[in-house]
């Protein structure tokens, strides 16, 4: 038997956009005259006359090539600019099957090249989801966040290079630990100069266990949700994908890590770097688990990572997450406007453009600080005087004074469902009514949903009008029920799509315009399986602890195979000294630091062997072969545990049972 402890739920999305799949393909349709009529009121009624966005997302340009597509060593686009040129641009008004504001937000992150935020700090953006940040040291450049791919970061390098000369990296800062943060690293630093002390890499304490865990036990599941959310194999036109928010869309080069060298663990520390004062603000719980904001004294200069953007950001993701806490996210927003607020005169980070001038950032920190403290507020209260999370999330609304602030938009977060995030944070999955305590699942209510509604045909006539109608939120619940209770309805299928469609050309937040568009997709033409998964990092499974594989391993237990089995193995890896002890007992794994003295077998081997177990570069049995895992005792206790182990298909139904 060959055994493998693969980490499936780490795949890096290597996916293509749908315009290059099967022509059999159902088409898109065109906005209807609601969604149609819905856009041109939001022409109405924000201030698209207000183009300061526009003015600093352009200025400080210094540099820019004339086509942008980036490649990996082996010839595969990682990056590619030039797929959107086509139809997004500064000259070209919002489609119609595109919400204005979103639209807006496109024709900004478009924007891409290398721009100096002032004398000694530059960006290069438009190059991946999130901006690079170079600050000029005396002997070479403090990098801040080199975005998801060694490749695009490698690419903003050399554009760096070319407009003032080839400078080395002397230092490496990861301000938080999203992946678009620190991916890149490898294509400017070698891991060398960092282990011979030439090129410091700093980060928040906490940064590599939160930068490897932050996927790992549900990591099959939040990946195949990211399909959705982050529209990846979207058809690049006006009918797909058009931005994501925070930046276009999402590189596709393999992810990389070096593990820092310092660590920030307070607010107010201070370091020198290469002749560069920085003084730090850690805020831990905000945008991330772990993440710092910097300020530069002598440029007076700040630096706000993630925890304020050009847009309103989530309090919980739509692939799945913890949900995150607005109150704090709030309070340390405060806290930058005590410490900076009258100094700062230029705020930068790693999405989107600039702001200058110290009174426009204090306004700016404000409303960021306020959308957040109101979500919160707001959401409570109304959950005190008894209402759910739906419900809040149709009665909240925001005051003119936020409502109609660009950088508070719902581009990345909504107001909607942010608002539910706060309910679920509070009060969990329970409504309080009784009637939701053991509701039945989906398919058993749809089928009884259905014949209430006085079977499919009744139900298809009157869904029909209503979506004739424009009413495509309650079509979509309405239609739902039916293909949960009939798969096979092709009618039902291509209706839900439709009302999908339509509610994704109104979203004016990215994610949700790629979660309803993939979607309609998926009803239309099934599930795109065959499509490329490529395995985990190599730097992300390195860096994880063996404790944390444990704990993934746990959750693949199939407790019916594992019923009435008791059972003890221990592991040691003697390049690391630590040992380990795991139980099977009651259909559940355990692990201790302490090893078994009953073990029913016991294995010995490295943790870079283990890395390549994980990786898929070596099984178990071929490890056990050669002599990289020496095993004592029973070995078929390990081949029993191994077949207690769960296997976790990527592609599984979203939209359909």
């Amino acid at each position: 038997m060959r055994h493998t402890l693969v980490m499936m739920g780490l795949s890096t999305l290597l996916l293509s956009p749908l315009s290059a799949m099967a022509e059999d393909q159902v088409s898109a349709k065109p906005a209807t005259k609601y969604t149609q009529e819905a856009n041109a009121k939001v022409l109405k009624t924000l201030p698209f006359s207000d183009r300061e966005d526009f003015d600093n997302a352009s200025r400080g340009l210094l540099a820019r090539p004339d086509t942008l597509t980036i490649k990996n060593a082996n010839g595969d686009v990682v990056w590619d600019l030039e797929q959107y040129k086509g139809y997004i641009g500064l000259d070209k008004a919002s489609p119609d099957t595109v919400n204005p504001s979103l639209w807006r937000n496109a024709q900004l992150n478009m924007e891409y090249g290398l721009y100096e935020v002032m004398d000694g700090i530059y960006q290069v953006r438009g190059y991946d989801l999130s901006n690079i940040t170079f600050v000029r040291g005396k002997k070479g450049w403090i990098v801040f966040d080199p975005l998801i791919s060694p490749e695009t970061a490698a690419a903003s390098k050399a554009l760096v290079d070319k407009q003032f000369g080839d400078r080395p990296v002397t230092a490496v800062i990861y301000s938080h630990s999203h992946l678009d943060h620190f991916g890149g690293v490898r294509g400017i630093v070698d891991e060398k100069d960092v282990k011979s002390g030439k090129v410091k890499i700093i980060a928040s304490e906490g940064f590599t266990e939160h930068a490897v865990s932050e996927n790992v036990i549900a990591g099959n599941a939040m990946g195949r949700r990211a399909v959705f959310m982050y529209g990846a194999m979207l058809p690049r036109n006006a009918q797909g994908g058009v931005n994501g928010g925070l930046g276009q869309t999402t590189s596709t080069g393999q992810g990389s890590l070096i593990a820092p060298t310092d660590y920030i663990t307070e607010t107010g520390q201070q370091m020198t770097v290469d002749g560069v004062k920085m003084v730090f603000q850690f805020t831990p719980g905000t945008e991330a688990p772990t993440e710092m904001n910097t300020y530069f004294p002598k440029m007076k200069a700040l630096w706000m990572a993630e925890n304020s953007t050009n847009t309103m950001h989530n309090v919980l993701t739509l692939r799945g997450a913890k949900v995150r806490d607005p109150l704090i996210w709030a309070a340390y927003l405060n806290e930058t406007i005590e410490m900076w607020g009258d100094q700062a005169t230029v705020k930068f980070q790693s999405h989107h453009w600039p702001v200058w001038g110290t009174e426009k950032i204090v306004d700016y920190l404000k409303k960021q600080r306020d959308i957040y403290k109101f979500i919160h507020d707001q959401s409570v209260r109304l959950m005190n005087k008894g209402y759910t999370g739906e419900e809040i999330s149709e009665m909240i609304a925001l005051p003119a004074s936020l409502e109609n602030n660009w950088a508070t938009r719902g581009y990345y977060g909504t107001l909607r469902h942010n608002s539910r995030a706060v309910y679920q944070r509070y009060m969990g999955w329970y409504t309080g009514n009784p009637s939701d305590l053991n509701n039945l699942p989906p398919e058993q209510a749809a089928k009884k949903y259905v014949d209430y509604m006085g079977g499919k045909r009744k139900l298809m006539r009157k869904v029909r009008k209503d979506f004739d109608k424009g009413e495509y939120r309650w079509t979509a619940e309405v239609l739902k029920h039916l293909v949960f209770a009939d798969p096979k309805n092709r009618d039902a299928r291509l209706l839900l799509a439709d009302s999908y469609e339509q509610l994704g050309y109104q979203a004016e937040s990215g994610p949700w315009r790629s979660v309803y568009l993939q979607g309609a997709y998926e009803l239309r033409n099934g599930l795109p399986k065959g499509m490329a998964l490529e395995t985990a990092s190599p730097d992300i499974i390195a860096n994880m602890p063996v404790t944390m594989l444990f704990d993934y391993l746990g959750v693949r237990l199939l407790p019916e195979k594992a019923e009435g089995k008791t059972l003890a193995l221990n592991l040691s890896f003697t390049d690391i000294d630590e040992q380990y002890g795991l139980t099977v007992e009651n259909s559940v794994l355990n692990y201790s630091s302490r090893p078994s003295e009953n073990a029913n077998a016991s294995a010995t081997l490295t943790k870079e062997t283990l890395t390549k177990i994980q990786l898929g570069q070596l099984s178990f049995d071929d490890a056990v072969r050669s002599g990289e895992v020496k095993i004592e005792g029973n070995k078929q206790a390990f081949d029993s545990f191994f077949a207690m182990l769960d296997s976790f298909e990527f592609w599984f139904n979203i939209v359909t049972p």
